[in-house]
């Protein structure tokens, strides 16, 4: 059984464009639990090797930077900002370079395995929690009580992404942008550690044809009705 005004963890999986990070924050808020968006936590790493201007081959040396950069939140703020070396990362992981490089930084086992153990760790001081990525019910939780699989079709997540860069006014190519998004979909499911994948138990939720308030209605209709089922 499970209260929602008891440690509880909730995981939110899926390939990227689903909605995951802004669903998953306003479900947070709904229910009076903490947000951890773990992609932000490999973009934040994937920042770092290319602000030092490392190779994606020099596994250890990535680890050594990401480990000195105490990749952190500031939970006073909402949504907890992202911290490296203690200053705000701000806009920086949404940068086209950094999402180029970031799938196959989320590769490197070591810096999983590093990352693993600091979501563990925030979910100890946070143990209300929604979190988000894409091993989060398979590999970090696997023993939460409610896992959801956010999913939806390359070209709709590409249409999404190019009306998030059109609003940032950039110019886009949407076929490029939906091949991009196939490419690092079968990156994130081939890898060997921590593979994209739907977590065992996890509920799916196809996003394509549904509004952002929408799914975060039915994530949260059905929180609500395993915590009354399982009460």
């Amino acid at each position: 059984m499970f209260r929602l005004d008891q440690p509880i963890i909730i995981t939110i999986d899926g390939p990227a464009g689903t909605g995951k990070s802004s669903v998953s924050r306003a479900l947070a808020q709904r229910l009076g639990l903490d947000f951890l968006d773990t992609g932000a936590m490999y973009r934040a790493a994937a920042a770092i090797a290319l602000d030092r201007g490392l190779s994606l081959s020099e596994h250890g040396l990535i680890l050594d930077a990401v480990t000195d950069a105490e990749i952190g939140f500031d939970w006073s703020l909402d949504p907890p900002a992202l911290l490296v070396f203690g200053d705000v990362m701000g806009d920086r992981i949404r940068k086209p370079e950094v999402t180029g490089v970031v799938s196959a930084i989320a590769g490197i086992r070591e810096l999983r395995e590093l990352m693993v153990v600091r979501q563990r760790e925030i979910a100890r001081k946070h143990p209300r929690l929604v979190t988000e990525g894409r091993d989060q019910g398979s590999v970090v939780f696997p023993d939460a009580r409610v896992k959801f699989y956010l999913d939806a079709s390359p070209e709709v997540r590409a249409e999404r992404r190019a009306r998030q860069l059109a609003e940032l006014g950039q110019v886009v190519d949407v076929g490029a942008l939906r091949r991009e998004i196939m490419a690092r979909d079968q990156s994130d499911m081939q890898r060997v550690d921590g593979p994209l994948v739907r977590p065992a138990g996890a509920l799916l939720i196809d996003t394509s044809h549904h509004t952002r308030e929408q799914v975060i209605e039915e994530l949260e209709a059905q929180v609500r009705r395993l915590a009354a089922a399982l009460s």
